[in-house]
């Protein structure tokens, strides 16, 4: 199973880091994020990429080639020298849909997966695509809780009752890892297309979608408060998001 790739937006949020590169290739600990996405994938069996590149786009491209060589000359553990690679240029201002509808040739007629280059999480992908074949719709979604950016108060008029520096996550929201039938580019108009926006609703609307829900791990890495959050992680070890480095048992894919 293909699974897609978006990595060619600029990431202006991230300020300098993204000045000089593309976002998949801001480094979190000691690797770039997309090396973690790429290794969360094969963790479960699925090697065949399709990246789409934009920005700086010829810096992702060098980096993935040169990472396939070195695997292959036995410079990197075993792994990257067995992933299939098609790294497509898709420009730089199509929107998220319209970097997927550009991918449509690359994708034939089957099932394929699709997530973000800039966000790493603990997805079960094994358990993900059961859940997907077993509803028979067009779409799934991962739904996620979203990470606290801020404590929040609760008031009692004027009068601060009660801080919670760290509030009950409640809402659920699009965290990406898709699994996607090759019918829904048919929802995707042109390069000006949100992804998030009409083909999801459009989905929605024909009850096309469905929510697989993660309790666990998720974190975007929009910004350089959430940079330093995940590098903050790493440095203490915690590799949540690397189960290939912490040494946790792979699923079975079904």
């Amino acid at each position: 199973m293909k699974v897609v790739i978006l990595a060619g937006g600029r990431g202006t949020r991230l300020g300098e880091e993204t000045s000089v590169r593309p976002k998949p290739m801001v480094h979190v600990g000691d690797q770039p994020i997309i090396r973690y996405i790429l290794e969360h994938y094969a963790h479960y069996g699925h090697t065949e990429f399709v990246v789409a590149l934009g920005y700086r786009g010829e810096q992702l491209r060098d980096y993935l080639l040169d990472l396939q060589d070195r695997s292959r000359r036995g410079l990197e553990p075993a792994g990257p020298d067995r992933w299939v690679l098609e790294l497509v240029d898709t420009g730089l201002e199509p929107n998220t849909g319209g970097r997927v509808r550009r991918l449509r040739p690359y994708l034939g007629d089957e099932t394929f997966m699709l997530t973000y280059g800039d966000g790493v999480a603990d997805v079960d992908l094994a358990r993900l695509l059961a859940f997907h074949r077993g509803h028979g719709r067009l779409a799934t979604v991962t739904a996620v809780h979203p990470p606290p950016r801020f404590g929040q108060l609760h008031l009692d008029g004027d009068t601060v009752s009660r801080f919670d520096e760290k509030p009950l996550k409640e809402s659920l929201i699009n965290g990406g890892y898709f699994v996607l039938e090759p019918g829904v580019i048919d929802f995707i108009d042109g390069d000006e297309t949100s992804f998030e926006h009409d083909p999801l609703t459009r989905l929605v609307q024909r009850g096309e979608l469905m929510a697989f829900r993660h309790e666990s791990f998720w974190q975007c890495m929009d910004t350089p408060r959430e940079k330093e959050y995940l590098d903050s992680l790493w440095a203490a070890g915690d590799y949540r998001w690397a189960p290939w480095r912490s040494g946790a048992t792979q699923s079975s894919p079904p």
